[in-house]
């Protein structure tokens, strides 16, 4: 593997992955410099639950903060979360080789509408290749399993120079 730019605990957690093991709870800790940033963590409010090479949850607890005038959520949060989701699982796969992931299409349907409550995200890959990856992602509501949104990004492997 070339250089992590995310860190050796990053490289640390891609090599468990790639050896099948799923990371929870504390050993989330490891991947923070990928997911905590200033807007999927802090802005949008999303939490990762379990990451997996072949499946990652997280979840969003729906706040004012994420409505729009009619006091349902904004459909760009939908859109926000499925990109941010697809982005970290796609470049954990990418890192093996020393790349990043970009997305290049974000596809996100609006199925339900959600005022409060806490939304769980389920993304799962449609096809990991070496350049280009597709992920699916769906929202379902946790009080009812019922879906809210789904979405799929297609994503670029480049060079972590080039993003």
């Amino acid at each position: 593997m070339t250089t992590d730019p995310f860190g050796t605990a990053v490289t640390g957690a891609v090599a468990r992955l790639a050896d099948g093991e799923a990371l929870a709870g504390e050993d989330l800790g490891t991947l923070r410099g990928m997911f905590d940033d200033a807007f999927s963590s802090r802005t949008v409010g999303l939490v990762w639950d379990r990451i997996a090479a072949d499946r990652g949850e997280a979840h969003l607890d729906v706040t004012p903060s994420h409505h729009q005038p009619s006091g349902i959520v904004h459909g760009g949060v939908w859109c926000s979360v499925v990109e941010s989701m697809a982005s970290v699982l796609a470049t954990l796969h990418a890192l093996r080789d020393g790349r990043v992931c970009v997305g290049v299409h974000n596809a996100t349907d609006f199925l339900r509408p959600v005022a409060s409550g806490r939304v769980d995200g389920v993304a799962t890959p449609v096809q990991v290749g070496r350049t280009q990856q597709l992920w699916l992602v769906e929202l379902t509501r946790a009080s009812d399993g019922r879906p809210v949104a789904r979405g799929q990004v297609r994503l670029a492997a480049v060079d972590p120079g080039r993003r």
